[in-house]
């Protein structure tokens, strides 16, 4: 179904989402129509965001908004839905869209599998009526659909969508870009050479798959790294949870602008407790790259700022190779919490790879590497 027939029969007009490669179509129309406007669409740091932003919309103009999101969202939208959207509470409605990662007998990565089995269930247990789009969903078929669903979104309940792969299309393209000039893939190739045989904590998404292939271009053992292939915003407090055991190894976190953004609490945990060996590296491209570019709000952002007054040691940001090598290897040698965030280009090679290890295995190769630091 072409995305623009699917906006029209879902009649909204504000979108709030956090981006899905599921629902590239539809980020790639919201983008080409609307941009960022704060009165029509906006990316947020979670799903949880999303929902209250729409909440706050349908509060002002006491019409319908739209929730996007990709199906491993669903936790974050958990307490939001049913302490405030839920009809025994503000009777708040929300149409969710959902993109189905890891649907049943549709093959994908590992973090997905799990999730993808128990989608729908979630959305029926918040008492969120809900409707499987398919290819083969016709717009005569979508519009019944909806027309029942208004009825439940006017006593105050809430619906979803969930959208399987290539359930929507859209012809339109649309180029996502900065004007930074360095590349993640060598950025993270120089944390590797600095690092040595530190352990590493690398964030969900293309960093952690590149980190993966770097070491095995370097013909070197995966097991000094943990590669967080979900959950993402939590890899900077993994590497605290590890650093705060092993007080005498250094410890480095590779995250994300977007993943940072998700769950920027956890920079107060980290700079509350302080752990002396953890380096915290944030690569920003200011951009949802890993499920298909669309900006996040980190491209604006001070971050060194946010980590100091959060209780950094030390914090900098970089844009050049020759700054990143100096920066990494006084991280190295500095007994403080530090941050480092590099300015980096969209865009990764076409022929990217994935861990050919599975999550269990390389969870395994790392604890045991741990247990001899």
């Amino acid at each position: 179904m072409q995305v623009q027939k699917f906006t029209e029969i879902l009649g909204a007009d504000f979108y709030a989402g956090v981006p899905d490669s599921q629902l590239k179509a539809l980020c790639n129309y919201l983008m080409n129509t609307y941009g960022i406007d704060t009165r029509h669409h906006m990316i947020a740091a979670n799903e949880g965001n999303c929902t209250a932003l729409a909440a706050g919309y349908h509060l002002a103009t006491g019409k319908v908004p739209v929730v996007y999101m990709q199906n491993s969202g669903e936790g974050n939208i958990i307490n939001p839905v049913a302490s405030l959207l839920n009809d025994k509470v503000y009777a708040i409605p929300v149409i969710f869209v959902v993109g189905w990662r890891g649907e049943p007998g549709v093959h994908d990565e590992p973090q997905h599998i799990y999730q993808g089995e128990v989608t729908v269930k979630l959305l029926e247990d918040m008492d969120i009526r809900t409707f499987i789009l398919g290819k083969e969903t016709t717009e005569e078929e979508l519009e019944a659909v909806m027309a029942g669903f208004r009825k439940e979104l006017a006593a105050g309940k809430n619906v979803a969508f969930v959208v399987r792969k290539g359930a929507l299309s859209y012809n339109e393209k649309v180029e996502y870009k900065n004007n930074h000039t360095m590349i993640r893939e060598e950025i993270i190739r120089h944390i590797v050479q600095v690092s040595g045989e530190d352990p590493i904590v690398s964030t969900t998404g293309k960093a952690s798959r590149e980190l993966f292939e770097i070491r095995e271009a370097n013909g070197q053992s995966h097991k000094y790294d943990f590669l967080t292939v979900g959950s993402m915003g939590h890899s900077s407090s993994i590497a605290l949870g590890i650093a705060a055991q092993k007080p005498e190894q250094k410890i480095w976190c590779v995250d994300g602008d977007g993943a940072v953004l998700m769950h920027m609490g956890s920079m107060a945990v980290l700079g509350a407790a302080h752990p002396d060996n953890l380096v915290h590296i944030v690569i920003n491209n200011g951009a949802h790259e890993t499920v298909g570019g669309m900006p996040t709000a980190a491209a604006s952002i001070d971050l060194p700022a946010i980590a100091t007054a959060c209780g950094y040691s030390y914090a900098v940001c970089v844009d050049t190779f020759e700054k990143l090598d100096q920066e990494l290897q006084a991280a190295k040698e500095r007994e403080a919490l530090s941050l480092i965030e590099v300015k980096c280009s969209i865009g990764a090679r076409d022929d990217l790879g994935r861990p050919t290890t599975t999550a269990r295995e390389n969870k395994e190769r790392f604890m045991e590497y741990l247990r001899e630091k």
